[in-house]
């Protein structure tokens, strides 16, 4: 199983930054991990522009999870079987999206499979990817029977 993790600008707070690659250096042992930063728009109707930057970065046959406020929130163990879920399915890619500052656009959204909200606060785009890669090895931890989850 492959999890592509797309999403708009860099992560540029270096904290974040170590917390970030810690979280996929540790996920990398369930899953191939790869990290797709698709740039950023300064201008001009951003989540057009950016939507389209997005959709030619989702393989056609991946099974995407769009990252949006408006999305189901689930536990740590809802995560799990969500995963286990995917497993079961024999999905071979995940693409997990997190938009710009101004959201996705339309197109991302009915291109999503899936949409996942990881909490009713509101997270920086950063601070947003360090905690779902968190969540995602946790998930797999829970799923193993690891300590790391207790």
């Amino acid at each position: 199983m492959k999890f592509r993790f797309i999403w708009v600008g860099k992560t540029r707070d270096q904290h974040y930054k170590a917390l970030q690659e810690d979280y996929l250096q540790r996920l990398s042992h369930f899953v191939n991990v790869e990290v797709v930063e698709v740039k950023d728009s300064k201008d001009g109707d951003r989540r057009t522009t950016e939507g389209k930057r997005i959709l030619e970065k989702i393989d056609q046959n991946s099974f995407v999870c769009l990252l949006d406020v408006e999305g189901k929130q689930k536990s740590s163990h809802g995560i799990a079987q969500m995963i286990e879920g995917w497993q079961r399915d024999g999905i071979r890619e995940i693409s997990f999206v997190i938009g710009g500052a101004d959201g996705v656009s339309i197109t991302v959204g009915e291109r999503a499979n899936t949409v996942l909200s990881l909490s009713f606060l509101t997270f920086t785009h950063e601070m947003a990817r360090v905690v779902l890669a968190e969540q995602l090895y946790r998930g797999f931890t829970i799923i193993k029977g690891f300590p790391y989850q207790k």
